[in-house]
């Protein structure tokens, strides 16, 4: 969208704003009809200069009297009753693909921010939304019903939001939440679970560079041997690259091209219900995410969920996903699984405002295990642990 088309929007805006109060108020001022002739066609005129066809449709009788087509166009442009009531969400458009674009890029930068290279960008621009740091994890935390319906309890406990987004209680209503079956139909054949990378060169502290096995993608193929020799749950693993362009780093477009190869491998293999993401979280050089469990030092994990939602303007439309209520029951009860096993094994989820594919089935989890601070030994042992949480929740 030009800059010279977008100031004449601007401007017919402010006109059709005039204009209504000019419509709400004519009435009761006595206007003559001379006077309101003229106004009349001095707004049809401008209105259409800038929507041509739509007005001179209404002006020649094919639609609604200009009056109302005014109003209606008006209260489309500032949908301001519908924002400030709150009662239904602001449905935004996408204004021109520029504006799509950066939408989807910033959804791909948006866990770490990363140089062309790969590391982690600690000292970000003035400005921009930073991540907050890891929260302490209590060793115990109380995960009773009685404790998990007090939303204050949830929120406190299990649950990190990001500024940019918000929820509600019912939202995050926990009874419902863990009552909804996450299990594995053990009656179909094929694989159950496929696990990808949407960021596929995220490594590790002691990674070595050409070996793959060092890096997210070695532990994505360490989790899916897991699964299907100790747990026996058949899994794929797909180590798809698609945060590279002609060797260099560019997530700009990694979760588009993720989901169309992720989309084709589901068709292809309709009894998986499973899909993770798995990535590594950046973190500042100072913060090490690591527990003990069984007298191994273990990296620790993070449920990571998208609401499609900004605090800003309500649901994103064109990045709706109809699964927002499963995708959190899983994460929840992944949570609620791992706490009572390995306490102090995963930091609170975090929900932010993107969708980051988790539409793709009910059953998608987008984890951040551990950071660029872990090691690779840490890792491996984080894998261990996250197999026996899946395994708990999905097979038992």
């Amino acid at each position: 969208m030009n800059q010279g088309k977008r100031i004449s929007q601007v401007l017919f805006i402010i006109v059709l704003c005039v204009f209504i109060i000019y419509m709400g108020v004519h009435l009761d001022i006595g206007l003559s009809d001379d006077m309101e002739m003229y106004l009349n066609s001095f707004f049809l005129h401008h209105a259409e200069e800038t929507y041509l066809s739509g007005f001179l449709y209404a002006s020649e009788g094919g639609g609604p009297p200009p009056k109302q087509w005014v109003t209606e166009c008006a209260v489309r442009f500032l949908p301001l009753g519908t924002y400030v009531s709150e009662n239904a969400p602001l449905d935004m458009e996408v204004e021109d693909n520029e504006t799509y674009e950066m939408i989807l890029e910033r959804q791909a930068n948006d866990e770490n921010a990363v140089d062309e290279n790969g590391n982690l960008i600690e000292n970000k621009a003035a400005g921009a939304q930073e991540k907050q740091e890891p929260e302490q994890i209590p060793e115990k935390v109380d995960t009773s019903e009685e404790k998990l319906k007090d939303f204050e309890y949830l929120i406190s406990n299990f649950y990190t939001v990001d500024g940019t987004t918000s929820v509600t209680e019912k939202d995050l209503d926990a009874k419902k939440l863990l009552t909804k079956n996450m299990k594995i139909n053990k009656k179909t054949k094929g694989p159950k679970v496929l696990i990808y990378h949407t960021h596929s060169q995220e490594d590790f502290k002691d990674s070595k560079k050409g070996e793959p096995g060092t890096t997210i993608l070695g532990m994505g193929a360490y989790l899916s041997e897991l699964l299907n020799e100790k747990y026996g749950i058949e899994t794929l693993h797909h180590d798809g690259v698609y945060d590279l362009n002609d060797g260099e780093m560019d997530r700009s477009k990694a979760y588009q091209l993720a989901e169309k190869q992720v989309s084709k491998i589901l068709k292809a293999h309709p009894s998986i219900e499973i899909v993770i993401d798995l990535h590594r979280d950046g973190v500042g050089s100072s913060t090490h995410l690591v527990t003990d469990i069984d007298g191994k030092e273990t990296a620790q994990i993070m449920f990571f969920n998208g609401m499609s939602r900004t605090k800003a303007n309500g649901d994103i439309a064109y990045l709706h996903n109809p699964y927002i209520e499963d995708n959190l029951a899983f994460s929840l009860q992944m949570q609620i699984a791992a706490a009572k096993l390995y306490p102090g094994f995963t930091r609170h989820i975090y929900l932010k405002s993107y969708r980051y594919n988790l539409h793709l089935k009910p059953k998608s989890l987008l984890i951040e295990a551990g950071a660029q601070t872990n090691t690779v030994e840490e890792m491996r042992n984080a894998m261990e642990a996250l197999a026996k949480v899946l395994d708990e929740c999905v097979n038992q």
